[in-house]
């Protein structure tokens, strides 16, 4: 099992290597058992969110689903080829 902290500041990539940002906070539902991890916060908008501060308007591209997720190795986190920011 992993834990949140555990996320905080791994590298995303995608696998052919291009760089999405650093997880700066999880978004997940919660369910009856448990807590659903939905999408991995990335960037300097997701530090704004992370801090409960949500600057300018409109729809916000800051988050990656985690159903793009591939692996966790090491310090970084590879999602798939074209995964974009949502």
């Amino acid at each position: 099992m992993r834990t949140y902290s555990s996320f905080l500041g791994r590298a995303v990539e995608t696998q052919s290597g291009r760089q999405l940002g650093k997880v700066r906070d999880l978004r997940a539902t919660i369910g009856s058992s448990r807590p659903t991890v939905e999408a991995i916060v990335v960037g300097r908008r997701g530090r704004f969110e992370h801090l409960g501060i949500h600057k300018g308007r409109g729809r916000r591209r800051d988050a990656i689903p985690w159903e793009g997720v591939l692996r966790i190795e090491g310090t970084r986190i590879v999602v798939a080829d074209g995964t974009e920011l949502v």
